[in-house]
């Protein structure tokens, strides 16, 4: 049986979140548990770790795990601040966050979230929320499409695809992932057909799951939960997401300008440990084909809230 879903620089997390053996710290995407393994490797019987993960395979990985410093927390963790609260705990000493999809997920070809079988077009990470791939793809407006394809799929004729669409479900409404793929195949580069599925699937899951909605709400609660000193881990695989992580890190908000204060100092929560996003290393990057976009940014809490300029 094939590994769930194999952790992608898993080093250079740990070493990030600058571990305390006593101190209390969150995985908010659990997914196969291989970062959560490690953390509680380096923590004391005094030490704490929450995993987050509204994905019920990730339920079952997380029920096998036993030590008492674990919690599993089956939830989005755009909820991150509500549920550590409801287990007693109001500041953490790290947060690790890998954003987007487990291997697992792309692999269990019945979730839809794969380009290589034919399934039902779902990509629900939480498969009991009501809005899923078919909902988008069926009943969205043709601007609707049009924005998201561009934006989260980068597709350079999203137009033409969102057109596409609306006119197919008039009389055939997609039911599959290839009904979709079939209809992909009149626009797609040639020589790029793949790449250019994955592009519009990501699009589409981006959308069904909310995903820059729920990195903003995560990003302004890590701020929150999170205790003067420690550490906020975030690795991305899209451009979308690092800009909105960075622009965080540096600015305190996702959009806009750094505020400041009457002396001019900057008012927000973080500073930068890395400058540049860490990068996987040639090794990673042969044995493990997902860490060729991962991009990993490290942030400290700031004692007071503001940085000096």
């Amino acid at each position: 049986m094939a590994e769930y879903h194999v952790p992608v620089m898993l080093k250079e997390c740990i070493e990030g979140l600058n571990i305390k053996p006593d101190g209390i710290y969150v995985d908010v995407t659990f997914g196969g548990g291989g970062h959560s393994k490690e953390i509680l490797k380096h923590l004391s019987d005094g030490g704490k770790l929450f995993g987050f993960d509204q994905d019920v395979d990730a339920k079952a990985n997380a029920e096998i795990i036993e030590n008492r410093s674990f919690t599993f927390v089956q939830a989005n963790f755009r909820y991150l601040k509500r549920y550590l609260k409801l287990h007693g705990v109001k500041q953490v000493d790290g947060i690790l966050a890998d954003l987007g999809i487990s291997s697992h997920q792309i692999d269990e070809a019945s979730r839809g979230f794969s380009t290589r079988g034919d399934a039902e077009l779902d990509m629900r990470m939480d498969r009991s929320a009501t809005k899923s791939a078919k909902t988008v793809v069926n009943e969205y407006e043709e601007r609707e499409l049009h924005k998201m394809l561009g934006i989260y799929g980068e597709i350079r004729n999203a137009k033409s695809v969102a057109a596409a669409i609306v006119s197919q479900r008039f009389s055939k409404p997609f039911q599959t992932t290839f009904d979709l793929i079939e209809l992909l195949k009149k626009f797609a580069p040639r020589g790029k057909e793949f790449k250019y599925y994955a592009q519009v699937f990501q699009a589409i899951r981006i959308e069904v799951n909310e995903e820059m909605a729920v990195l903003e709400d995560f990003l302004s609660q890590s701020a929150e939960v999170l205790k003067p000193g420690g550490r906020l881990v975030v690795m991305s695989y899209h451009s979308l997401e690092d800009r909105m992580v960075k622009n965080y890190i540096n600015k305190g908000k996702v959009f806009g300008d750094v505020e400041k204060d009457f002396f001019g100092n900057e008012l927000k929560p973080f500073g930068a440990v890395n400058r540049k996003p860490v990068t996987a290393n040639q090794q990673e990057l042969t044995e493990n084909s997902r860490s060729r976009s991962a991009k990993l940014r490290v942030a400290e809490r700031i004692e007071d809230g503001t940085k000096q300029v």
